[in-house]
């Protein structure tokens, strides 16, 4: 079986637009955050949802020692909280957030985006290593952000963009 290259692979994956959410999760002495575009419905009994996290990386490591996070799905003109919370040698998330309006999530007291279009309350089921990546099971707990007329913001091409308006 042939494998297929890296690169054809990555520019394969480039075009399919996908949307982008926050992950936060509070530890005993800061709030971590990281962007990801890896986040899927799984199940609607229990509700559970993916996040595809890199296995080396400290986001993993921090989820997998507290337990909760949170997921806020950004809105369309967010493009620029999507880029700090990827680079690498980031802050705390509160800093990142000046100025940004946020509160907690009841149960995993991590960081929501008031200004998301949705965010999930999340408790870890359990990580599946998957290649170089986890995906990490979500079971969702609470709904503390939903603002259904909200356009998200997408991943599309490496590229930050604005999503059409929603119908």
């Amino acid at each position: 079986m042939a494998s297929v290259d890296a690169v054809a692979y990555a520019a394969a994956l480039r075009q399919y637009a996908a949307g982008v959410a926050l992950m936060t999760v509070r530890d005993d002495t800061d709030d971590v955050g990281t962007t990801v575009t890896s986040v899927m419905s799984v199940s609607a009994d229990p509700p559970l949802v993916a996040v595809g996290l890199t296995a080396e990386g400290y986001p993993a490591e921090v989820l997998e020692a507290v337990g909760s996070c949170a997921l806020t799905v950004l809105a369309a003109g967010q493009a620029i909280l999507a880029s700090r919370f990827s680079s690498a040698g980031r802050p705390g998330a509160r800093h990142l957030l000046e100025s940004v309006p946020w509160s907690r999530a009841a149960g995993s007291d991590a960081i929501v985006l008031d200004g998301g279009v949705v965010a999930l309350d999340c408790r870890l089921d359990r990580l599946v290593p998957a290649g170089d990546h986890v995906l990490a099971l979500l079971l969702v707990d609470d709904v503390p952000v939903l603002r259904p007329d909200a356009a998200p913001l997408l991943r599309l091409r490496g590229r930050y963009v604005d999503a059409p308006g929603t119908r």
